[in-house]
């Protein structure tokens, strides 16, 4: 199952706390409720987790196994799609779905932090975009 397949408002509307448990399972793989808890910063109660990870299961983002009498969660979408998903709904948020307004963004937070070697592949990513551009457009 993809993002694709997904409802799109559900994929896009996750809470601070649902992004945190997402990004638990995608770290660890898949997760009982009580690793979730104690892997998320200031972790609400138990009984809040299971809440949390019963929408995530309803919301077909997370699915579950048995595992005895504890139930191991685990994400259905790759985490490299729900990276991009968060990044769309980030683009249009906050930059009025501008790439470079965003990555103009970054380059000055970050620009004391790149190495040489970042630099360089930032300059071939933007030659692959313009190539790739230009091949559209013949």
């Amino acid at each position: 199952m993809t993002l694709d397949d997904l409802d799109k408002s559900a994929a896009a509307q996750l809470s601070r706390r649902e992004r945190q448990i997402m990004d638990a399972l995608f770290e660890a793989g898949e997760l009982s409720a009580q690793d979730v808890r104690a892997a998320i910063p200031d972790a609400p109660s138990y009984s809040a987790v299971r809440a949390l990870l019963a929408k995530l299961v309803e919301k077909k983002i997370v699915d579950f196994r048995e595992d005895g009498p504890r139930y191991i969660y685990f994400p259905v979408i790759a985490a490299e799609e729900a990276r991009a998903s968060a990044l769309q709904k980030l683009l249009k948020t906050f930059f009025g779905g501008s790439t470079t307004a965003a990555v103009n963004a970054l380059l000055g937070m970050n620009r004391e932090k790149l190495s040489e070697t970042e630099v360089q592949q930032l300059q071939r990513a933007i030659e692959d975009a313009a190539r790739d551009s230009q091949s559209s457009q013949q």
